[in-house]
């Protein structure tokens, strides 16, 4: 597929198609809190590192979306445990109080169901990695959520990030594609999302009952849900894996 990619910030007319562009994450992963409270900022607020794909016939077919943020800040120095939500708290406390970004790091890279298997991934993260060192920056990290884990959610991801194939690539079809572009796995982000909910809302996000105490496996999910029915509520703690792409 041929694709013209450009950023919100050199088409903001493009805007809306981005931002109504259909896709594929699980919907409990999309009641996130802190990805509620920040992801939708990044277009309007960041549209620097707002990028998009458009087809041959003007249609938004993928996007991809990063944060610069400033990881030698006091406090910080390392890539955070809790990874995704951390970044983006960290990215937007820094844009609010004026302090200077050193890195960058991958948010989301997001394919529309009908374009899919059809490389855009590796061409977005291309896009972003060279976006990046357009505007100045030396490395770019990503809490990479593995496309394959949803398969074995009980395998712990210090083992399954470290998995590698015979040519000494990852086995997960999307750290794979990081490793491809030059990235190398830093560590595991244990913490990387956590969504809380009552019942009633995992029930309605999953069409599953919720009625057992213990843990349930959810499809999309990374890892089994922890259900407290006596208490009425669930909880969902993702890991994810830290790669960094040098530039």
């Amino acid at each position: 597929m041929d694709v013209k990619v450009a950023s919100l910030a050199e088409r903001p007319d493009r805007l809306e198609r981005v931002l109504g562009m259909a896709d594929t994450w699980p919907e409990f992963v999309v009641n996130d809190p802190v990805g509620n409270a920040h992801y939708g900022r990044i277009p309007t607020e960041l549209p620097e590192y707002a990028l998009f794909a458009e087809d041959e016939h003007g249609e938004v077919v993928a996007h991809a979306y990063s944060v610069p943020f400033a990881l030698a800040a006091e406090g910080r120095g390392t890539l955070p445990a809790r990874g995704w939500d951390e970044v983006l708290l960290w990215a937007f406390a820094d844009l609010r109080r004026g302090t200077r970004p050193d890195t960058v790091s991958a948010i989301s890279v997001v394919v529309a169901p009908h374009a899919q298997g059809r490389g855009l991934s590796a061409v977005l993260l291309k896009a972003m990695r060279d976006n990046a060192r357009a505007h100045g920056f030396r490395e770019v990290v990503a809490p990479v959520r593995p496309s394959a884990k949803h398969l074995e959610p009980r395998t712990p991801m210090s083992e399954y990030a470290y998995r590698v194939r015979a040519d000494g690539l990852p086995q997960d079809p999307w750290l794979r594609v990081h490793a491809r572009a030059g990235a190398v796995v830093d560590s595991v982000a244990p913490a990387s999302m956590t969504v809380a909910a009552a019942l009633e809302d995992w029930r309605r996000w999953t069409g599953l009952p919720f009625d057992t105490e213990g843990d349930v496996e959810v499809p999309g999910a990374l890892t089994p849900v922890r259900c407290e029915p006596g208490r009425g509520y669930a909880v969902y703690v993702e890991p994810n894996v830290w790669m960094r792409h040098p530039l």
